[in-house]
């Protein structure tokens, strides 16, 4: 296997996916790809992926490896050498079985993955599970104790929003997000929800074509754009207080209320909208199993488990909906539909005496016309 192409570097997946154009080649140091890294990387038609780290420790099943290779995306893993001193952003390099060139020079040497590979790793770990599960489960119970009393003193502000006896829609940078918020854009559009964007989620109802209403997260993975375009900004702050994220909120001249909170941005999202009286939260892209919070680096989910357990009555979880129900247009039936739209107007031109001259007479000009070129 061999590419090359033009390098973008950054250690952070999430950031370089903000600048690699299509045909570059991406330089990680992401250990255990996720889906949603490999996801965004595929969208942005990279050439081919060089990880200092590796792409899957057998710790758990991560989907990212996978997604990469299935869609063409060869993946160079655990390299080593002088890629740290030797290469630079927009750098061209080549590589070959494995072996990073520059100008015609070895600078780094890894494995090339395979999809057979990959997927023998994933059974094993598949098979391993119960015991990472067990160990889930163990933290989660433990984090619950501590958390519990402190989800139910979050103090949200007040909002210009409405969110009272309204729809909201919670939109969270996971699996298929995007594809997800296609498949209920008719949703969209005639119950017009609040819009809530947690951190990236916020891109893709932009990317969309929507204006969010909110914004909630760290506003560590969100687009300057988004964050300007939004009406409110929440920042998910430490329980201690600290709010990194209201310092870039700052700098980009923009106002915004800081929440104090255990748990994800997308648990105070949830929760925000359950204690402001909403009549249904719609949420998608949401992490709800262990694979998720694996690899967001969580080893439990007591506070989604908590905060799932309190807004349950009025939440509808569309994570995976655009999977639900897939169907291609055959030639059949796109014919069927071409003679049904046809039948009618047949019938029309038929049983209308004008109707029927003024096509004759339409005809019979472009008749003359064709005889005149």
């Amino acid at each position: 296997m061999q590419f090359k192409g033009k390098v973008r570097i950054d250690s952070r997946t999430k950031e370089l996916c903000k600048r690699i154009n299509a045909m570059e080649i991406a330089v990680i140091d992401h250990q255990d790809i996720d889906e949603v890294a490999a996801l965004s990387l595929v969208q942005r038609k990279v050439r081919g992926v060089i990880n200092l780290s590796p792409s899957m420790t057998g710790r758990y099943p991560n989907q990212g490896p996978k997604v990469l290779l299935s869609a063409g995306v060869p993946v160079v893993d655990l390299v080593e050498g002088q890629l740290a001193s030797e290469l630079h952003e927009g750098d061209e390099v080549a590589v070959v079985d494995g072996v990073v060139y520059k100008q015609g020079r070895e600078i780094g040497r890894g494995r090339e993955l395979s999809l057979e590979s990959v997927k023998e790793v994933m059974k094993r770990t598949e098979d391993s599970m119960s015991g990472v599960l067990k160990q889930f489960v163990e933290n989660t119970i433990e984090w619950v104790r501590t958390e519990i009393d402190a989800l139910g003193q979050v103090d949200f502000p007040e909002l210009k929003t409405r969110l009272d006896q309204r729809h909201c829609l919670i939109v969270v940078r996971g699996a298929n997000y995007r594809d997800d918020l296609e498949a209920i854009a008719s949703y969209i559009r005639d119950v017009k929800p609040v819009l809530i964007g947690v951190d990236g989620g916020a891109d893709a109802l932009v990317e969309l074509g929507y204006r969010p209403d909110i914004v909630v997260g760290d506003m560590d993975s969100v687009s300057d754009k988004s964050l300007a375009l939004a009406s409110e900004l929440v920042v998910h702050a430490y329980p201690d207080g600290r709010a990194p994220g209201m310092e870039r909120v700052r700098k980009l001249g923009l106002e915004a209320h800081a929440v104090s909170s255990p748990g994800t941005s997308e648990d105070v999202a949830m929760l925000m909208a359950y204690e402001k009286g909403a009549e249904l939260i719609v949420a998608v892209g949401t992490h709800s199993n262990v694979v998720d919070f694996l690899e967001k680096g969580r080893k439990g989910m007591s506070s989604t488990f908590l905060v799932r357990l309190r807004v349950g009555t009025r939440l509808v979880d569309a994570r995976g909906v655009s999977k639900l129900y897939r169907t291609s247009v055959t030639p059949i039936r796109l014919l069927s539909l071409v003679a049904a739209a046809l039948l009618p107007m047949a019938l029309v031109f038929r049983l209308s005496t004008w109707l029927g001259q003024l096509v004759e007479l339409l005809i019979i000009r472009i008749r003359v016309l064709w005889r005149m070129l």
